[in-house]
């Protein structure tokens, strides 16, 4: 049987740099296999064996983030891995990635690196991005579309061994699931980065980290804010990852709008109350828009309602972002959303300049360059 345990603080020998193991848990951790030690331990061993001290490596954020360095984390798989240095460090990645975008066609930084996305559900904009975020650095592609039907899967291949057979082709996996804690399985069975693309109604953490980095250019902060998550609370990865990433900064309150049946999942209420962040849930789209900074709307499901078709009607339609919304909201607020959208905001309101989501989009590309580079080439 595989196991997996949290991995001891890495300990340092004179003269040697940090080795970081598999990790999918914790900010700044890693998932260790037992069946391998880390690089961190087989140095304390050697060090004990030759008889030279090895020492605590005392963390050091500027040492941690030069040029040079590797990045903290070996896999993208949940928003509860980042912290907020590591937030803020990689957001200005993402602003070299936009000068490299706009003033250095051609960039070589990933030349010579392979990626593979594996896409068992549909995506547009997560896996074009992310295809175009390789290839605007000099990369390369391998990509299935819909690996769940038009690959081994659909000869009933088993997840583990679609990976280990992908990595051998390639440099880092990007992979979008059905099923929740896919991304998880297949991190720790690769050896090389895996970046989950969204699994199922799991998480969605790159677009997460491109939520927050939007929020913070177009808001101008991120300490302060509310912030009104509206639509397919149950069912929605990106509200859950933005939930769990926006709980690292002081002082944010959040308000839930969504029907009766696709309500926020008592697991996301009691993360954010045991993090002391303020939370709220209300039927009035209205009143809640104008006490927002950003209303984040998203669309219900229909994918994850199964034949319970019933439901899902009783849910479409209910909260809309139209004109009466954009009445209410402050001059300063936006209104968000991972796309693609049905009839959740109207066509009317993509003329006001509070209307960010096709900019939100556009920032996944930089932030999905930012980390391919990280996790391929590190700082």
């Amino acid at each position: 049987m595989h196991m997996e345990v949290l991995a001891p603080k890495i300990s340092k020998c004179p003269d040697m740099e940090p080795s970081y193991s598999k990790s999918i848990c914790c900010p700044n951790t890693r998932f260790l296999s037992i069946k391998k030690s880390s690089k961190g331990e087989q140095m304390k061993n050697i060090c004990q064996r030759i008889g030279i001290p090895c020492r605590a490596l005392k963390s050091d954020r500027r040492n941690s983030f030069s040029a040079g360095m590797k990045f903290q984390l070996d896999d993208v798989i949940e928003a509860q891995q980042f912290d907020r240095d590591t937030l803020n460090a990689i957001f200005e990645v993402a602003r070299d990635m936009e000068n490299i975008e706009k003033n250095s066609p051609g960039s070589q930084l990933l030349k010579g690196y392979l990626m593979a996305t594996l896409f068992y559900e549909p995506s547009t904009r997560t896996r074009l991005s992310f295809e175009s975020a390789m290839k605007r650095l000099g990369g390369e592609v391998l990509t299935t579309e819909n690996a769940r039907e038009f690959s081994s899967a659909a000869k009933g291949e088993t997840l583990e061994d679609t990976i280990r057979t992908v990595e051998g082709y390639s440099d880092i996996i990007v992979m979008r699931h059905f099923e929740s804690g896919a991304a998880r399985r297949a991190a720790a069975t690769a050896s090389i980065p895996v970046i989950n693309a969204g699994d199922g109604p799991g998480q969605h953490p790159t677009q997460a980290l491109l939520d927050v980095y939007t929020i913070e250019r177009e808001i101008g902060k991120l300490d302060g804010i509310k912030v009104g998550l509206v639509g397919d609370l149950a069912n929605g990865r990106t509200v859950r990852s933005l939930a769990y990433l926006l709980a690292k900064y002081k002082d944010v309150k959040f308000y839930f709008v969504a029907p009766e049946v696709v309500k926020m999942k008592d697991d996301i209420k009691e993360y954010l109350t045991s993090k002391e962040v303020t939370w709220e849930e209300s039927a009035d789209l209205i009143e809640v828009a104008s006490e927002c900074d950003v209303v984040y709307q998203t669309r219900i499901q229909k994918e994850r309602f199964g034949e319970r078709v019933e439901l899902y009607e009783e849910a479409r339609g209910k909260y809309i972002v139209n004109q009466d919304v954009l009445k209410v909201m402050q001059s300063h607020a936006v209104v968000m959303h991972p796309l693609p959208r049905l009839d959740e905001i109207t066509v009317d309101v993509d003329a006001d300049s509070r209307a960010a989501y096709f900019r939100q989009a556009k920032n996944g590309l930089y932030i999905r360059m930012a980390l391919l580079k990280l996790l391929l080439v590190g700082w």
